[in-house]
């Protein structure tokens, strides 16, 4: 088998993602990540990574300004491993209450939702939380439920959605915390904020999704 280290990744430049802290941790979990804003690079990558932070509106519209959409479904829709973080997992679904008829990627089905407000829950959650695993998720397999990631959102993908592997946290409501559907995995929480819990579900992308294509 390939070494994942050969195989190159690419971090998505389209003007709204935290890409430094991003490459970082994707460096560390011995990826082969390289940035790019051209979205013609997508075809032939071993794997894709979104970042995303900000108001979902912004995002879309740096998105597709950017040119990535049209390339990156159909690379997607080939079989290309995807990784989506914090709002970069928002954007893989239909739509969100922050910006509504915004339209997401439409990768997964759903409608991302907004924490309600509730005595003793700041919204946003910013901090760290648990994780409880769903399913069969390359990027859990071999980890406990013990570890906390770190969080900084307002809104979460709600268990209604079309995902059946993954990871659920608490925080008012249920919601979906990991998701893997296919080859499209995400995380709401920051993997590169997360320490060693993040670090090693950065590292199970790279030998359970990476070097498995």
């Amino acid at each position: 088998m390939t070494a994942g280290g050969s195989k190159e990744v690419l971090l998505l430049d389209y003007g709204a993602g935290n890409l430094r802290s991003a490459e970082k941790a994707l460096l560390r979990a011995g990826l082969n990540v390289r940035v790019t804003n051209q979205p013609a690079e997508l075809e032939g990558a071993a794997g894709i990574v979104v970042p995303g932070q900000g108001h979902f509106r912004q995002v879309m519209e740096a998105f597709d300004a950017s040119g990535f959409r049209e390339l990156l479904l159909r690379t997607v829709r080939a079989g290309t491993p995807l990784l989506g973080i914090c709002v970069g997992m928002q954007m893989l679904f239909s739509g969100s209450e922050e910006a509504p008829g915004v339209a997401g990627l439409g990768l997964i089905e759903g409608t991302v939702k907004r924490f309600e407000n509730q005595p003793g829950l700041k919204v946003p959650q910013m901090g760290w939380n648990t994780l409880e695993t769903v399913g069969d998720s390359p990027l859990l397999r071999g980890l406990d439920n013990s570890g906390y990631a770190y969080f900084v959102h307002s809104y979460y993908v709600p268990l209604s959605a079309q995902v059946t592997a993954g990871a659920i946290t608490e925080y008012g409501v249920p919601f979906w915390s990991v998701i893997s559907q296919g080859n499209i995995h995400a995380t709401q929480f920051h993997p590169e904020k997360s320490g060693e819990l993040g670090l090693a579900l950065l590292s199970r992308f790279r030998r359970n999704v990476i070097e498995t294509v």
